[in-house]
């Protein structure tokens, strides 16, 4: 195998799972050339991965004019790929696969789509083991390869030693305490549809902060930075004195280098959860209510990582309701997601993960 591409568009979660392929690709054919083509902003949690020669960009330009888009793929076509993995399968991704000239094409199993890859896998309805399906489904995208060892099937992230160091030096700056674990909680979402509501988040915040004897850090966005102040104001006194609240990352690779000096984290559903267990960091997963969870519950072992879903407490609310539907009434729905529902399983969860308790 000379010349390898491996297509994963959209979010930094997902590009990061489907990792994963070109990690088991470079075991496989340790000699060939493996590109990962993935969306501009996402590039981050793929620096330092040996395993992918070249990343190529799937930019805006590309996502937003059918012109550019033909273009862009008839100059991938240059590459004469012996094989093509489409991790992504949708529109875009069928056009690049069409033009790209590539010997061998394997995807997912779609009807009326069939015609355009060699192989097309059976997407699988649900997990056979604790991986979860967002990654079962990447790595049945190998079976005709026929591996011939036991897969890789955990993303990593990479952080640099200068990386290590800034973090260290950040650390001190806002001198956080050094005798405590420190906890990361991805207190909003990407949108409002995937965040749990803010009054509910600062009682899970003040639970935290009132039994446990942590650090507290913050995730979010820059423009986010008015909700944050909202669920920090809401948190008791004795809470907001272990929570570090300007500590948090301007980018991507700061995120991860800070991420990577916690212990666990908790919170919404999102890239920030999974780069963290790419990070081997232990997880409590709040899913909103148009997420599926047997999809992104990944290593899911009721101990180091743990998540709950509104559909565990109360199924009536999910009858024959699609995804959009969902989405649509998402913050509505969120409002029946109590507090008291989630805080036994997350006490149970610190309880093994923390070292120090107190009540």
């Amino acid at each position: 195998m000379k010349k390898i591409l491996v297509i994963q568009h959209k979010m930094i979660g997902d590009v990061l799972i489907s990792s994963i392929l070109c990690d088991n690709l470079r075991k496989k054919y340790p000699n060939a050339e493996i590109h990962y083509l993935v969306n501009d902003n996402t590039t981050p949690v793929l620096e330092g991965n040996t395993n992918i020669d070249k990343i190529i960009i799937f930019g805006k330009k590309e996502q937003s004019s059918t012109k550019e888009l033909i273009k862009f793929s008839l100059n991938l076509r240059k590459e004469k790929y012996d094989l093509l993995i489409d991790a992504y399968s949708k529109l875009q991704s069928w056009i690049i696969t069409l033009l790209s000239g590539a010997k061998t094409k394997i995807s997912y199993k779609k009807i009326a789509r069939n015609f355009l890859y060699d192989f097309n896998i059976p997407y699988a309805e649900n997990p056979k083991t604790k991986l979860g399906l967002a990654i079962e489904r990447r790595l049945s995208l190998l079976e005709p390869l026929n591996f011939d060892f036991e897969l890789i099937s955990f993303p990593k992230l990479y952080v640099s030693e200068n990386e290590k160091l800034i973090a260290n030096e950040l650390f001190e700056k806002y001198n956080v305490n050094k005798d405590r674990e420190t906890i990361m909680i991805s207190i909003l979402g990407s949108d409002m549809f995937k965040t749990y509501p803010l009054q509910y988040m600062s009682e899970i915040v003040d639970f935290i902060g009132q039994n446990y004897n942590v650090n507290i850090l913050f995730n979010y966005f820059p423009k986010q930075l008015v909700m944050a102040e909202e669920i920090y104001n809401n948190c008791s006194e004795e809470t907001k004195s272990k929570i570090y609240f300007d500590i948090f990352g301007d980018s991507l690779r700061e995120y991860i280098a800070i991420m990577n000096k916690c212990s666990l984290i908790i919170g919404n559903d999102g890239g920030a959860i999974n780069m963290a267990k790419a990070l081997n960091k232990g997880s409590y997963i709040i899913f909103s209510p148009q997420i599926e969870k047997k999809i992104w519950a990944t290593f899911e072992d009721g101990k180091k990582h743990t998540s709950v879903h509104l559909n565990d407490f109360k199924p009536e609310l999910f009858i024959n309701k699609t995804e959009s539907q969902l989405k649509e009434k998402s913050v509505e729905i969120y409002e029946e997601f109590k507090p008291e529902m989630i805080i036994p399983s997350l006490k149970e969860f610190l309880t093994i993960n923390i070292d120090e308790f107190h009540s």
